[in-house]
Parts: C-alpha cells; sequence; structure tokens
C-alpha cells in the first residue's frame, strides 16, 4: 500500500517588527502597524478622544487626541499616527491641555447641548470630556443653530443639536452592519449626518433597524424613543465582538 504523502505545514504568518518608542518619558514597545493611541492605551496611558472607538477604522475627525513629537512644530492625530522607531511623544502638556478645551468648547458652541434636559445626561462622552479638562464655561460665543430632530424612526430619534460629527455612526453603520445608511453632507461647521440621500431616516430604505448607530453615539443625538432625562446609556462593548467575528468569516 502506497504512504499519502503528509500535507505540508502553513507558513506561519509573518509578525509585525517592534518598535520601541518613548511615551511621556516612558520606554515602550509596539508593533509597527499599531498607533500611538493604542501603544499608549496599552502602557496605561489615556489620551481623550471622541472619535475613535476599538471595532472602528480610526478618522481622526475629533482632533482631541493630538499629541506633541519631538522634532517637529505641529500636533499630531495620535490615532491615525503610526509608531516609530525611537519617537518622542508627548500626550499631556500645557499646549495640549489649552488645545483640548479650545475644541470642547468649539463643540459646545457650534451645537445646542443642554445637558440638563439630555437624555444622555451623566453618560455623555462630550460631557466627561468638558469635567476631565476643566471647561466649566465658554470663553468663545454660542451660536444657538436652530436645528432639526428627525424623529420619524418608529425607534429612534436623531437630534442634529447634539451631534458632534465624529462619524461613529458612518463607520459602524458601513463597516459592521453594511448597510451604508448614514454620510455626511456638507463641509465645516455646516455639515450634518444624513441617512440615505438626506431623506428622513423613518424613510430610509437601507436602514436595517439594528440601532448599532445609537448604540455607538457618544452623545444624546442618537437615542432611543421613550428615554427620559438621563436615562440613556449606550453600550458600546459588543462592537469589537462583532469586528472580529466579522474579521474571522472573511479568512
Amino acid at each position: 500500500m502506497s504512504s499519502r504523502p503528509s500535507a505540508k505545514p502553513a507558513a506561519p504568518a509573518p509578525s509585525s517588527k517592534v518598535k520601541t518608542l518613548t511615551i511621556d518619558d516612558r520606554l515602550v514597545s509596539a508593533r509597527e502597524d499599531e498607533s500611538i493611541l493604542d501603544a499608549a492605551r496599552d502602557n496605561g496611558i489615556q489620551i481623550p478622544t471622541l472619535c475613535n472607538l476599538d471595532g472602528l477604522t480610526p478618522v481622526g475627525a475629533c482632533r482631541l487626541c493630538m499629541v506633541e513629537v519631538k522634532g517637529s512644530s505641529r500636533l499630531f492625530a495620535s490615532c491615525v499616527t503610526m509608531v516609530g522607531e525611537g519617537m518622542e511623544v508627548v500626550t499631556d502638556s500645557e499646549r495640549l491641555q489649552k488645545y483640548r478645551k479650545t475644541i470642547v468648547e468649539l463643540l459646545f458652541s457650534e451645537r445646542n447641548h443642554v445637558c440638563a434636559v439630555c437624555v444622555s445626561n451623566g453618560h455623555c462622552e462630550l460631557q466627561n470630556l468638558a469635567q476631565l479638562l476643566g471647561v466649566t464655561h465658554l470663553t468663545v460665543p454660542y451660536l444657538n443653530p436652530k436645528l432639526p430632530v428627525d424623529a420619524s424612526h418608529e425607534r429612534f430619534v436623531n437630534d442634529h443639536n447634539r451631534c458632534v460629527l465624529c462619524q461613529r455612526c458612518v463607520r459602524v453603520c458601513g463597516e459592521v452592519e453594511g448597510a451604508h445608511t448614514w454620510d455626511i453632507n456638507g463641509r465645516g461647521i455646516g455639515a450634518r449626518v444624513i441617512t440615505d440621500l438626506n431623506q428622513p431616516w423613518g424613510s430610509s430604505e437601507t436602514c436595517t433597524g439594528c440601532g448599532k448607530c445609537v448604540q455607538v453615539c457618544p452623545t444624546g443625538a442618537l437615542t432611543e424613543k421613550g428615554k427620559s432625562v438621563r436615562e440613556m446609556s449606550k453600550r458600546t462593548r459588543f462592537l469589537p465582538y462583532l469586528t472580529m467575528m466579522r474579521e474571522d468569516r472573511s479568512e
């Protein structure tokens, strides 16, 4: 009886090179495909952010995670800047604190964030950042725009007054749910999140009603109907799991 040749073992996947860098005077190591934000968090160094969320592609939209890198006068968005060998990073300085406070102030001034009557009061990432950065009042004028509230969906509400344009809803709908219902219309301060071709959410033909966009929203912009003040808390822990399952199926 002829012997059957044994199957050739699969070649091991190439491992990413390890980079050594300094973050806040601490020597750390990270894979070359990791961002500064990932490397910092892996080593217990927290950098504030609004748009970044594990399981979604980083886009550097909020600019709150900006850091200083030795040798450059400009600031870098840590969520989309990859680590480099010998890089020296500063995540907390007087310059960065002032920069981040200004961003949070502008976010409050550009829309109508009235925390006292918000369903996400006490569960809002923007509110938490304001407390963390010591933003107790604004040094810029309120714009008080007249923005609509879309309650046409049978289960959810989109309140443009509380949106910070983090694009989490856009990314989770496209990358995880695969529906591509959400998008950004307009530019700058006039930008708005829209469903389909700027149709009411309730008449969307692509929305599956999964609610992922509501759960990843960092503020009270996307909420469930029937929630009163302080009752809307978000659940984002499902996202890394769903992303991992999606990657496993694609292999």
